[in-house]
C-alpha cells in the first residue's frame, strides 16, 4: 500500500517528465538537457511509487557494475534506467531523434509502472 505523500510525488514527477518531453519537442536547442531531465524525473516517479527513494537509489547504485539480476525484473529495470542516465549525462554529441525515442519509451514505462502501483491513471 502506498501512502498519499509518495503517490503524490510519483504522479508529480511523471507529469513533469511528460512536460519536459513536450518542451524538448518545442525547443530543439535545449532538447538534450530536457530529455535527460525527463528520464531522471521518470526514474524518480518509479522510485516514489515503490518505496523510499533514497533507499532505492542507494540499492540501485550498489548494484551498478554487478551482473544484472535475472529473476528481479524491477531491480534490473531500475539498473538499466540508471545506466542510461549515467551514459547520457556523459555524452557530448547526442542523436536527438534516438534520444527522444528512448526518453519517450522510458517515460511510458514509468507511467505504466506508476499507474499499476497506484491503481490510478496518471494525469497528462
Amino acid at each position: 500500500m502506498m501512502d498519499e505523500y509518495r503517490r503524490g510525488w510519483a504522479h508529480r514527477y511523471l507529469r513533469e517528465a511528460k512536460a519536459e518531453l513536450e518542451a524538448a519537442r518545442k525547443i530543439p536547442y535545449m532538447a538534450p538537457s530536457l530529455m535527460l531531465e525527463a528520464i531522471r524525473k521518470a526514474r524518480n516517479a518509479i522510485y516514489y511509487s515503490i518505496g523510499e527513494p533514497a533507499f532505492i537509489e542507494n540499492l540501485v547504485r550498489e548494484e551498478l557494475g554487478k551482473p544484472k539480476p535475472e529473476k528481479d525484473f524491477i531491480l534490473r529495470l531500475l539498473i538499466e534506467i540508471e545506466e542510461t542516465v549515467q551514459q547520457l549525462s556523459q555524452i557530448e554529441e547526442v542523436n536527438s531523434d534516438a534520444l527522444m525515442k528512448q526518453a519517450d519509451s522510458l517515460v511510458q514505462v514509468a507511467s505504466e509502472f506508476v499507474e499499476t502501483l497506484t491503481e490510478e491513471k496518471a494525469e497528462n
